[in-house]
């Protein structure tokens, strides 16, 4: 079986849910709690707050601790952090509670919130204590290292903002606390000092090129072009897709305005994205929301921060907030594609095609080069079945990209040209992609599949398939393509054995059972086939597999087809 992906590398990162429900907090209210008592309400709080309905959740919260017959203070602590989840920040630091009681993680995660709020408003002094050494603990102990500094730079200390922070062993402190520094030298005007912190960043070899960005701004703020587009033109040699680089290179080349110095609360939103990065990573998304929140909060700009808070939310079903997050995103920003893309795909999967084939449209219209847009929307074509249509898209990108273009592309063209019934076309993308990647499981599955159903290069096509079920033995796809080339093959013993398993692992695939149907009654299991061809039916396949099983369960299967140079056996 094909898989059904062109290229899952490529496709966006995160495909969200279905649908929120369109009630308004006072109805779903009202249906759990009728009398709108306190408990009622703090169920209705717990629901949404389960749902990553967090805006809905401190309103229920809020409505339940004014009711008086609960545990206001608990109640108030439940509102709190949903405020701060629903990325009302300044409600939040009010709210926050002011002594260590009961849950203490909440008083740690309110003294951080509290922080924040002030260094967004100005007022380092009073949130320096909150970020004291030994103010916070585990887990926020590395966020307020990080917002140390900058509290100290809003309170108009200038040596105390130079003090480097440290968590020991802690990664994330040691360099995004050297980028703060690197960035409060620069501040402070001490160039020298800014320069040999950036330079060690940039140099790292275990970062890849994650502070090129920072470094090169700071050239090009010191007017220092040349340099500026030698780093560039380093980092993008090792990485030529980079959106970010490719638009700092493209503005260097053309004598354009040197990025600015970041404010105090532009600096200390960038420091609270990485320990958010590190919460996702280690699989926290309601802490990293909350890290995500504050940093939105102390620069409304950052829109990286909207896209992963997009991204968390769209991760519970929060359709609604995740598109809202989403459309923060400007065409100015180079998050913009990315976001489209992720709310184009959002309405694709509610199956509203016509709104997410717009919105990929949109955003390749706003830069007609952006390859990630271009991409996008040919993958959106591909799943609505405008293979044609995605095959031109791809060409243009295809041909951009020279002699050898990205084997992705070749891969996604050839599943678009195969589908739209140009196998010879098809077939030379997909071979040329194989050349740069033989040992890609999606290319060999995918034109081994190709070559069986033809009833073409047999023998290495099993070969090809059963390469690429070995590297993924958990695909169901891949292992039916496996069982497929043996029923093919005329080994039907082999292939009902593989095609059992495929249905393990894709139950609910009707090609994949329309299979296995197939290989019973080539062994002679004519009833277990006849269940097999039902059970299709049942599973919404396409016209073309509804109609073949429809007649197989007239007619059955004819005589086996002749195996060029094999003898078939067990034909039943």
């Amino acid at each position: 079986m094909r898989a059904n992906s062109a290229l899952i590398a490529i496709l966006p990162l995160a495909l969200l849910g279905a649908c929120a429900t369109t009630q308004t907090p006072e109805q779903k209210a009202a249906e759990l709690a009728p009398d709108q008592s306190s408990y009622g309400l703090f169920l209705a709080g717990e629901g949404a707050l389960h749902d990553g309905k967090s805006a809905a959740a401190t309103d229920y919260f809020m409505k339940a601790s004014e009711g008086g017959a609960m545990d206001g203070g608990f109640l108030k602590d439940r509102a709190f952090t949903a405020a701060v989840l629903a990325g009302d920040i300044t409600k939040a630091a009010s709210w926050a509670p002011a002594v260590a009681e009961g849950h203490d993680a909440t008083y740690q995660l309110g003294m951080l919130v509290r922080a924040v709020e002030m260094i967004a408003q100005g007022r380092g002094k009073d949130a320096r204590p909150l970020l004291a050494p030994d103010a916070l603990g585990f887990p926020h102990r590395a966020a307020g290292a990080l917002l140390a500094p900058w509290a100290a730079a809003a309170a108009g200390d200038t040596q105390g903002s130079l003090v480097r922070p440290e968590v020991t062993g802690d990664k994330v402190v040691q360099y995004f606390g050297q980028l703060g520094q690197a960035l409060l030298f620069e501040r402070a005007r001490r160039y020298d000092e800014a320069e040999t912190d950036f330079k060690a960043l940039a140099g790292t070899t275990e970062l890849g090129d994650m502070f090129t960005l920072d470094y090169g701004g700071f050239l090009e703020r010191r007017g220092r072009a040349k340099e500026a587009l030698a780093l560039y033109d380093a980092a993008l040699a090792q990485d030529p897709e980079d959106r970010e680089l490719t638009i700092a290179r493209e503005r260097v080349a053309a004598g354009g305005k040197a990025p600015a110095l970041p404010t105090v609360q532009q600096g200390a939103a960038k420091t609270m994205m990485a320990p958010a990065a590190s919460m996702l990573a280690e699989k926290q998304g309601e802490l990293a929301l909350a890290y995500l929140r504050l940093a939105i909060r102390l620069d409304p700009q950052r829109y990286d921060a909207w896209l992963l808070v997009g991204d968390i939310l769209g991760g519970l079903d929060d359709v609604d907030a995740a598109r809202q997050a989403y459309n923060m995103v400007p065409p100015t920003s180079p998050e913009y594609s990315n976001a489209r893309g992720k709310l184009a795909w959002s309405y694709q999967v509610a199956g509203d095609k016509d709104t997410a084939m717009r919105l990929a449209a949109e955003a390749v219209a706003a830069d007609p080069s952006d390859r990630d847009a271009a991409i996008t929307q040919a993958d959106l074509l591909r799943v609505n079945d405008r293979y044609a249509e995605a095959a031109t898209v791809l060409n243009k990108l295809i041909a951009d990209e020279g002699d050898k273009p990205d084997w992705r592309l070749l891969y996604m063209r050839g599943v678009a040209l195969e589908r739209s019934g140009r196998w010879p076309d098809a077939e030379k993308d997909l071979t040329r992609a194989l050349a740069q990647q033989p040992d890609e499981p999606e290319l060999l599955n995918y034109l081994g599949y190709s070559w069986i159903d033809r009833g073409e290069r047999l023998d290495q096509a099993l070969d090809m398939v059963r390469r690429a079920s070995e590297a993924d033995p958990q695909s169901g796809a891949m292992v039916d393509s496996l069982g497929w080339a043996y029923f093919r093959l005329g080994e039907y013993n082999k292939a009902v054995d593989k095609l059992e398993r495929a249905v393990e692992l894709e139950p609910a695939d009707p090609e994949i059972n329309n299979h296995l149907g197939d290989a019973y009654w080539r062994v002679g299991r004519r009833t277990e086939a006849k269940f097999q061809w039902e059970r299709v039916l049942t599973l919404q396949p396409d016209d073309a597999i509804k109609q073949e099983v429809e007649s197989k369960l007239k007619s059955g299967l004819g005589a086996p087809p002749p195996v060029p140079g094999r003898v078939v056996a067990n034909s039943g």
